[in-house]
C-alpha cells in the first residue's frame, strides 16, 4: 500500500472550516456559512472550502449546488501538525519534544504505562530494522 500523501499546512480559517465539516457532514456553501455561525461572507466560505479541496482535505460533489465534505480525519490533521512541529522546532528529533512534555506536564500512572509500552514497541520495531 503506498504511503499517504502528507497533508499541506492548513490555515486557521481552513481548520475551522474542516472542523465544521467533521461536525456537520456534507454541506452546501450556504449550509456551511450557517453552520459556522460567524459573520463570514459567502464568498469567503466558498474560497476556504475550495482551498480545502485543492489541498486534499475536503471533497466536492459535481452536482449543483455542490456539496462539500471532509476528506481527512482529525487524526490525519493532528499527525501532520505534530510531524511539522517536530521538524520545525526540534529539527526532526523526537527526544527534545518528549523531554519537554515530560518536564512540563504531570502524567498519570496510566499515561506512564502507556508511554513505556510505546517505547517498548519502538525498541522492537528498531531491532527488526537492523540487519
Amino acid at each position: 500500500m503506498p504511503a499517504k500523501k502528507p497533508l499541506p499546512r492548513l490555515a486557521a480559517g481552513e481548520l475551522e472550516m474542516l472542523q465544521m465539516l467533521w461536525r456537520e457532514g456534507s454541506v452546501t456553501i450556504s449550509q456551511a456559512q450557517q453552520a459556522l455561525g460567524l459573520p463570514i461572507g459567502y464568498t469567503t466560505v466558498q474560497t476556504r472550502l475550495n482551498r480545502l479541496v485543492k489541498k486534499g482535505a475536503a471533497a466536492r460533489t459535481p452536482q449543483r449546488p455542490a456539496k462539500y465534505s471532509a476528506a481527512v480525519t482529525a487524526a490525519d490533521v493532528g499527525q501532520t501538525d505534530l510531524d511539522m512541529l517536530v521538524e520545525r522546532v526540534t529539527a526532526g528529533r523526537v527526544t527534545p519534544l518528549v523531554a519537554h512534555l515530560l518536564e512540563r506536564h504531570k502524567l498519570s500512572a496510566a499515561e506512564i504505562q502507556e508511554l513505556k509500552a510505546l517505547v517498548a514497541a519502538a525498541e522492537r520495531k528498531s531491532r527488526r530494522r537492523q540487519p
